[in-house]
């Protein structure tokens, strides 16, 4: 096989307002090395076809003429067919923000058939208010569609989901039988648009090689799909797979039934085995010089790993490459009325990675074994920046999500800087950890080169608990840190767990206590309660024992092995409190109930909580280093250079001369009045130090370099009108 022909694929679903990023790479990194490479996401693809009038016309056909048990909801959606069909194709164009003009018709003049998703919008002017048309438009355009897809659901492809599409069958599947037995069946409609979509790609590109990226549970089945008929229609074409789903769940792959689809399987980043297969596959490379790569031989899953190179390094993974993907035709959907989530679904946002891997890698929750978390590099924040100037020249998009497990605070400060001193001008946003080196310093620096919000795991809000968990963070630091970003005016998600070994009931109500503090004291905007998961590649799942937890299943089987069950005969019953932890928070979001008792949210006793009622706002108001103990911290100016005057007056017939710097800044102007020689001191230094030039200095060179006529020390000075009004306007210590 010469130079082969490469077509990437994302199976269904993964994200209808973005594409997911791992073929992206992939192409980028295959077209550096020469290979020819075409991508699709069959999620957003399926979802175009089956989402207009032809698509749709198809699927009420084949409800009418099928023998299916309907529910009234059902039968109610059948009988506004003709609505359905003829406000398919407009609002489609709505979410692809092709036809906004639609909002106001979706928002008040009952432009929408409505099915039973419509029941919940009894709070939608609470919500939305009256200001925001567009978004409540995009609301119930998103309930809209999601009608369409409890119909789609119980009738035609039962398994149907926009988020979750297919995932029950790949859920926990230690044993392989559900997903056979589900690709031996008839193709359903759903199927059938899916398989058609798959054969005109293949028509058009003609590849060698056809590559699944399988990031979750609910892409394995349409990938299986996609795979089987490739197998069946076009043997000659090599099927290779990898991704999140496989990295996680088959590290212990011995089922031979996948590879009647899937000729290889890889695990961890795919540039390096891709590669290696790829010179395998035209000769240049024993087989026995594979990395990571699961195949059949002589009927049984063989791993080969004889590969000696070392793993690409992130500095040389390329630029992600978007082309031929649809991004004018991704939908931004609103499907969650909660502030963060509404990233995740609303806006195309370029995903990107501040550096691979995690630099804490300590949590005892997480899969810190696996080679995503564990291995960490970071990359220079000029090639980043280089990387993120490519993107935007090729999507004509600037909004970034930054995809890390937890993106490291030095490389968001020296990529902060860099964007500044280039000037570019991107909105970013991303999942870090909540500790101490975010100051607030940082947070406004971090503002001001676009970041828009942070999400964060607070997880078990109890110290004793944290240490457990070795989050590295204390509930006290959590808030100083969070009460950072938001006064920098960034908007802060905490993720949240409820379950974690040993938790009893006290420390659940004495968490729910900690996040009502952090909501009343407006230090966090969002929120979301997690049921704890106990994980194979985890510390608590390799050592349950450890952790007061006994694992209790499931057997391990040939298939998928990463989901535990477990026992926690030291904690409390954790299942009795998911609802009401999920009701206080989604209060405590839009401002209600925070001043009831945490039993109001429960419908059984509960303890009172031990937590001090002001337990949040002592550790904000908590006081902070002064300036005067800083002396290694760098200086950064986020203004502008100001103009500067010199004036001279008499008095008590003494001649001074006095200087005032005015500055010209975006929101408002401003002076800074004092001497000649520090105003002509700080002139020079704010020159130097502007955010344009990408210099920086410590705070004790700015003291070596501060007059000594200044008629104020240096320690005076930093406790002058001055230099708080500087501090205040955008002077920073990082």
């Amino acid at each position: 096989m010469n130079n082969p022909k490469i077509l990437l694929l994302t199976p269904p679903l993964t994200q209808l307002n973005t594409p997911y990023p791992a073929t992206a790479y992939l192409k980028g990194f295959l077209t550096g090395r020469g290979y020819s490479v075409t991508q699709a996401d069959f999620g957003i693809e399926l979802v175009l076809r089956m989402f207009t009038r032809n698509g749709l016309s198809r699927i009420f056909s084949t409800i009418e003429e099928g023998d299916y048990q309907l529910s009234d909801n059902s039968r109610r959606m059948l009988r506004l067919k003709r609505e359905y069909l003829s406000t398919i194709e407009p609002v489609i164009r709505f979410l692809q923000n092709k036809d906004t003009t639609l909002a106001q018709q979706i928002s008040y003049s009952r432009y929408l058939p409505e099915g039973a998703r419509f029941d919940q919008v009894e709070d939608i002017d609470w919500a939305f208010g009256s200001m925001g048309i567009a978004d409540r438009a995009r609301y119930l355009a998103t309930l809209y569609l999601e009608d369409l897809g409890d119909l789609i659901k119980e009738t035609v492809c039962p398994y149907f989901a926009f988020s979750r599409y297919a995932d029950k069958l790949a859920m926990s599947a230690t044993s392989f039988d559900p997903l056979e037995e589900a690709l031996q069946q008839e193709p359903n409609l759903v199927d059938q648009l899916l398989l058609e979509l798959l054969e005109e790609r293949l028509q058009a590109v003609k590849p060698d090689v056809v590559g699944f990226s399988v990031p979750f549970p609910g892409n394995l089945y349409g990938g299986l799909l996609l795979a089987k008929h490739i197998k069946e229609k076009h043997p000659h074409i090599k099927t290779l797979m990898g991704g999140g789903y496989p990295n996680t769940e088959l590290r212990d792959l011995r089922e031979p039934r996948i590879f009647k689809y899937i000729d290889f399987i890889t695990l961890d980043d795919g540039e390096g085995p891709w590669l290696k297969l790829l010179e395998y596959l035209q000769g240049q490379r024993p087989l026995d010089f594979l990395q990571r790569t699961f195949l059949l031989q002589d009927g049984s899953v063989e791993f080969v790993n004889g590969c000696l190179d070392k793993d690409i390094p992130h500095t040389e993974v390329g630029t992600p490459d978007y082309s031929d993907l649809p991004l004018q035709d991704y939908l931004s959907v609103i499907d969650v009325i909660n502030p963060m989530h509404r990233l995740w679904s609303d806006g195309r946002w370029n995903k990107l990675t501040v550096a691979h891997g995690c630099y804490w890698k300590r949590c005892s929750f997480c899969d810190i074994t696996l080679d995503y978390i564990s291995r960490y590099e970071a990359a220079p924040a000029t090639l980043l920046v280089d990387r993120i100037e490519q993107i935007i020249a090729q999507t004509g998009q600037t909004g970034f999500h930054f995809v890390d497990e937890a993106a490291p605070p030095a490389a968001l400060r020296d990529l902060a800087l860099e964007l500044l001193r280039r000037g570019v001008k991107i909105s970013w946003w991303g999942n870090i950890r909540f500790e101490k080196t975010f100051t607030p310093d940082l947070c406004r620096l971090l503002a001001a080169s676009g970041c828009i919000a942070v999400s964060g795991g607070l997880e078990v809000a109890s110290d004793r608990l944290l240490d457990l968990m070795e989050k590295g963070v204390s509930i006290a630091q959590v808030a100083r840190v969070t009460d950072g970003f938001t006064q920098a005016g960034i908007m802060v998600h905490a993720y949240l767990m409820y379950g974690f070994p040993t938790q009893t009931a006290q420390e659940t109500i004495d968490s729910l206590e900690v996040v009502r503090q952090l909501f009343v004291n407006n230090v966090i905007q969002s929120g979301y309660w997690h049921r704890f998961s106990m994980t194979a590649h985890s510390p608590i799942g390799k050592h349950p024992e450890k952790y007061g937890v006994v694992k209790v299943g499931p057997p391990e089987g040939d298939f998928a092995n990463n989901d535990l069950w477990h026992d926690d005969p030291k904690g409390t019953d954790h299942e009795l409190f998911g609802e009401g932890l999920a009701k206080a928070i989604y209060n405590y979001m839009h401002g209600v109930g925070l001043e009831e008792p945490l039993s109001f949210w429960f419908d059984f006793k509960v303890p009172r909580t031990t937590t001090p009622r002001n337990l949040i706002a002592n550790a904000i108001a908590e006081p902070t280093k002064p300036d005067s103990a800083r002396k290694n911290a760098r200086v950064v100016w986020l203004g502008h250079v100001p103009e500067i005057d010199f004036t001279i007056f008499a008095r008590k017939g003494e001649t001074i001369e006095r200087c005032v710097l005015t500055f010209y800044e975006k929101a408002e102007d401003f002076e800074v009045k004092t001497t000649a020689a520090i105003g002509q001191w700080l002139f020079d230094v704010l020159q130097e130090l502007s955010a344009g030039t990408g210099a920086t200095v410590t705070l004790q060179q700015l003291e070596e370099s501060y007059p000594v006529d200044a008629h104020l020390s240096f320690t005076e000075f930093l406790n002058s009108p001055a230099w708080f009004t500087l501090r205040e306007k955008g002077l920073l210590l990082l």
